[in-house]
Formats: structure tokens, C-alpha cells, sequence
């Protein structure tokens, strides 16, 4: 339930708070009073797209609170608990700030929340009917949703439609690997030649084959300096080598341990290198004296650096990199072997086709079940509005053509109608006119609104300017049926009708006045004011007592 709208430098609004009752609530006023922004209004607090355009002139920007009681509002604790977020009390504040420079800024509960939460958690606090819903009841794919929402079989219409997205998706596929199945060959044909060609590479490390390679080409030259190296270290001639004067050294050094430390570490140091170089004179020496490598081995090496050159220039890619750009040959490789065959497709596609068929009938005589029930509750709420020889018909008409079946099912669904005795029913679009057609759509919306579990949370209803169309009498039941709505749940009507706004439980007005800057008023009626209002609706700019007797009599009839 919405208790409270409160705007600041909105629109024609410069500050205003309005507090909502349970029940009816309407609003009235002039055209071009700004009843319309209070709907704005409410509709930003549950995540329409904002306009600067609604910043009040020479304000920074424009703040909008809703506040609403959830007390017992199990889909809204499900939200919370679903988002994560903390419902501590059992009110729920939505802010949402305009800037003049367009950008936009949501809070719920003093914690900032995205647009696409908001709108998400708006769809279940309220429930807005456009005034453009009897163009919508043109439409047949509205008629089709409607009725599925009726029969409470939403859940069963999304099934099929999934299952015909599917066979869908299953079909492009198909056509798409049949489109490019030559080119699949081509490629297939070039990725296992490449990967044949480089396959020596890839069984070897290329890297340390290019420095196995770089040394057996250098073998004896190697083998001399091992030799050279080895007679700098350690010789059995006259010359000096590092081994005898690292002996000296290390003699000198043990000397004069029991006197100075630092021999002592010295000693400890000359030890270790005389151990390491002995060590490296033992690989110099395995090294000169050891025999010269297989000539086979290095011409086998040529054989893979040559490869290797010629597949570098080849893909103009250095020898080593080529390794990396054979793993991603061998992946397309796979994706394109792993692909289905047009055949394993083929018996995908029939066997989605055979789901989706079945969904669909199931569908379809759920809908059928459905339709003579649903007709009879529009009838039933027709009659009172001065279409007392009202009838109606959903007519289900299976589709010649499977290929024109498509996400809501095989068959072609009319709404048919007729409002005279006599006259055969038929489409409404062809009969029916746009009294009859705000009727129509009125009730439809009623029914919808209605249809839903007693004991279920209901969001508030919103109904802009639903009663356009009909006047009098009819207008007068229009009334009724809103404010025995509001019995079950909150409503807010925007209308110029004062039958429709007599029965409200809370009346609304929106004056606009004109000083330095024009600016909007808003006003809770009750009494004389209210009584002042209904004269203006119903007599015009004049009021005089005829008029106000008029709109006491309207109150008077509430019942």
C-alpha cells in the first residue's frame, strides 16, 4: 500500500507531501493542472526512465519519496531475501533524484539501488494501466496474453515458447552449417595440413634442440677450449695453475689460524673454492677427452632447424612461436571435427519440433478449457455498462501452414464481439467503437487486477484516465466497480468523470496556479470542496446551486 508521494522541485511542483488511504483514490482537476505528474512521479520511484525535462525550472535537481507499507507482503520479503538486502521494518522508502543535467539516482531504504532492482522490485508494490490499453486490445498478441494470465497458465505459454526458441536456435544452426559447410571442409583440409607439417616440430622442444644444434656444430673448437681451460686449472708442467697457487694460499692461511680470525675464515673459504674447481676441472676434462658426436645426429638436427626455418617463413612466424599457433589449429581443429553433422542435427531439430508441439497443444487446450469461463466473467462485467445485449467469443483457429506456428502456439485466437442484438459477433477492431472499446479494456484490466489469489499480497492498482469514453450513467457504474476494487485493494484513478470520482474513498485535486512561475497545487477534498469539485466536473466552469445539488447527489448515491 502506497502511504505517502513527496516531491520537491518537480515539474510544476515546488514542494509538496501527499498522503494516500487505503481504498479508492482519485484525481482530478483541469487539463493541463499536472494531474499526470503524480503518476510520473510514481512511476520513477519504480524505475521509469527519468527526463531532466522534469526538473523544476532553476532547480539543481528534483527529489521524488514514495513510501509504502509491505507489512505482510510475502513477495516483497522474498525480493529482499533474494537481493540480499535487509527489510527491517515493514516500510519500504523509495528515493529517486533527477539532476537538470540528466543523470539519475535511486535509494531504497537509504542504500543505493540500480534502476533494474528498482523496476523489478516496482512490478509487485504497483500496477499501472495505461490509457492507451483499448489500442493495446487491438493488438492479438495482447488478447492471447491476456487470456493466458486469466487461465493462470503463464507459466505453461512461456514453456512453449522456450520450446520453440529452441527449435528455433536448432534450425539457424542448421542452416548456418549447411551455409558454410564447404568452407567447414576447406578449413578442416588447411588445419590438418598445417598441423601435419609441423608435427615434428611439435614433438620435440624446438628451443633446446636449436641449442643442441649450436653446440655439436662447435663440438672441436669447444673441446680445445675445455682443454685450455683445463690446463689454466690444473697442469703437470712447469707452469703456474690456479690449483698449486690456490695450495700456497690455502698453506699460508692455515698457518695463522691460532692467530687471526680472519685467517680462520679465509682458510674455511680457499677450502671450498679448491673443492669447487676441482670439480670443474673433472666436467672440462670429461669433456675434451670425450668422443666426437654421430654425424647422423647432427644431420638430424639439421633436418629440424632447416624444417623449422622454412615453416618460419612459410607462416611468417619465428620457429618458436609456430608451437603456440599449432594449439590454436589443433582447437579450431576439434570445434570444427566436434561440430554436428547435418544429420545429428536433423534429428535435434525434429525431436525440439515434436516438444514444441506438444507443449503447444497442451497450451492450446488449456486455452480453450479456459475461454468459456473467462467469456462469461467479461460479459458479466459488460452488461452493467450499458452493453446489456453484450456477448463475446474466443475463436481458436489452427494455422494452415506449420511454418507460420510460432512462439504462442499453432492456432490463430480471437477475441470476437458484438453489442447488438442480432449482429453477428465479429473481430473487435471491426465493430467495436471507442466507448465500447475503453469499456472493454477497462474490464479487462479489472479482471486482470482482480484475478489473482484472495489472500496474496496485491500491488496498488493505477488506472490513467481508464474511464475515457463513457460518461452518465455508465460512468457512474465505472465508479462502483473501482471502489468495490478498493475494498480488496489500494487503487489510484486519474479521471474527468464526476460519477467515476464521487465513489473515490479519497479525492485528489491538482490546481495549477500562475504567479512569478506557474506552479501545482495539491488538494484532499472532503466536504464543501469536494462538493465544489463535482460541480466543476459535471457543470462546467460556472458552479451554481443546480450544479452542487447535482454533485451532492453524486455523493449521496455512494454506496
Amino acid at each position: 500500500m502506497l502511504l505517502s508521494l513527496t516531491l520537491y522541485q518537480f515539474a510544476l511542483i515546488a514542494e509538496h507531501e501527499l498522503s494516500f488511504t487505503e481504498g479508492f483514490n482519485v484525481i482530478t482537476g483541469e487539463t493541463g493542472a499536472g494531474k499526470s505528474l503524480l503518476l510520473d512521479a510514481l512511476s520513477l520511484c519504480i524505475g521509469e526512465r527519468a527526463d531532466s525535462a522534469m526538473v523544476r525550472h532553476g532547480a539543481a535537481h528534483a527529489d521524488i519519496y514514495a513510501e509504502f507499507d509491505v507489512e505482510g507482503n510475502r513477495p516483497i520479503a522474498a525480493w529482499f531475501a533474494e537481493h540480499e538486502r535487509t527489510l527491517e521494518e515493514s516500510e519500504v522508502l523509495i528515493r529517486r533524484q533527477l539532476s537538470s543535467s540528466g543523470r539519475s539516482k535511486a535509494w531504497l531504504n537509504g542504500t543505493p539501488v540500480s534502476l533494474a532492482e528498482l523496476k523489478s522490485l516496482g512490478t509487485l508494490l504497483v500496477n499501472i494501466h495505461s490509457q492507451h490499453a483499448q489500442q493495446a486490445l487491438l493488438k492479438p498478441q495482447f488478447v492471447v496474453q491476456w487470456l493466458d494470465e486469466m487461465a493462470q497458465i503463464t507459466a505453461l505459454a512461456v514453456q512453449t515458447a522456450s520450446s520453440y526458441q529452441q527449435y528455433q536456435q536448432l534450425q539457424r544452426r542448421a542452416d548456418d552449417l549447411a551455409n558454410r559447410e564447404a568452407q567447414r571442409q576447406d578449413r578442416l583440409q588447411l588445419l590438418q595440413n598445417q598441423l601435419a607439417d609441423i608435427a615434428p616440430l611439435l614433438a620435440v622442444d624446438y628451443h633446446d634442440i636449436e641449442a643442441e644444434h649450436e653446440e655439436l656444430s662447435n663440438i672441436e673448437a669447444l673441446m680445445q677450449e675445455a682443454s685450455h681451460g683445463l690446463h689454466l686449472l690444473d697442469n703437470d708442467t712447469d707452469e703456474p695453475d690456479v690449483m698449486t697457487l690456490l695450495g700456497q694460499a690455502i698453506k699460508l692461511c692455515d698457518h695463522q689460524v691460532g692467530v687471526s680470525q680472519t685467517f680462520v675464515q679465509a682458510s674455511e673459504q680457499l677450502h671450498l673454492a679448491q673443492q669447487q674447481i676441482t670439480e670443474v676441472t673433472a666436467l672440462l676434462s670429461d669433456y675434451a677427452e670425450q668422443q666426437l658426436p654421430d654425424p647422423e645426429r647432427l644431420q638430424e638436427l639439421d633436418s629440424i632447424i632447416s624444417l623449422g626455418h622454412r615453416l618460419s617463413r612459410k607462416h611468417s612466424l619465428p620457429a618458436g612461436d609456430l608451437i603456440t599457433e599449432a594449439k590454436g589449429w589443433q582447437q579450431q581443429l576439434e570445434q570444427l571435427e566436434n561440430e554436428p553433422s547435418s544429420d545429428v542435427l536433423a534429428v535435434q531439430i525434429d525431436e525440439a519440433w515434436q516438444h514444441y508441439l506438444t507443449q503447444a497443444t497442451k497450451l492450446n487446450e488449456a486455452r480453450e478449457q479456459a475461454a468459456t469461463s473467462i467469456c462469461a466473467q467479461l460479459i458479466a462485467q459488460l452488461q452493467p455498462l450499458a452493453l446489456l445485449n453484450a456477448r463475446c467469443e474466443f475463436v481458436f483457429t489452427k494455422k494452415s501452414d506449420p511454418a507460420h506456428y510460432n512462439a504462442q502456439g499453432c492456432y490463430d485466437i480471437d477475441l470476437l464481439f458484438s453489442a447488438n442484438v442480432g449482429m453477428p459477433m465479429q473481430p473487435l477492431h471491426k465493430i467495436a467503437s471507442g466507448g465500447e472499446l475503453s469499456r472493454m479494456a477497462l474490464v479487462m484490466q479489472v479482471l486482470q487486477a482482480t484475478n489473482v489469489d484472495n489472500n496474496a499480497a496485491k500491488p496498488m492498482l493505477v488506472f490513467d484516465e481508464v474511464d475515457v469514453g463513457i460518461s452518465g450513467g455508465t460512468a457512474q457504474v465505472v465508479g462502483e466497480l473501482l471502489r468495490a476494487l478498493g475494498q480488496t485493494q489500494q487503487l489510484l484513478a486519474i479521471t474527468h468523470q464526476a460519477q467515476v470520482a464521487a465513489q473515490a474513498h479519497q479525492h485528489i485535486l491538482v490546481q495549477k496556479h500562475h504567479h512569478e512561475q506557474s506552479q501545482s497545487e495539491l488538494l484532499i477534498l472532503t466536504d464543501n470542496t469536494q462538493v465544489d469539485e463535482l460541480a466543476r466536473m459535471s457543470g462546467g466552469v460556472t458552479i451554481t446551486d443546480v450544479t452542487r445539488d447535482h454533485a451532492r447527489s453524486l455523493l449521496t448515491d455512494v454506496k
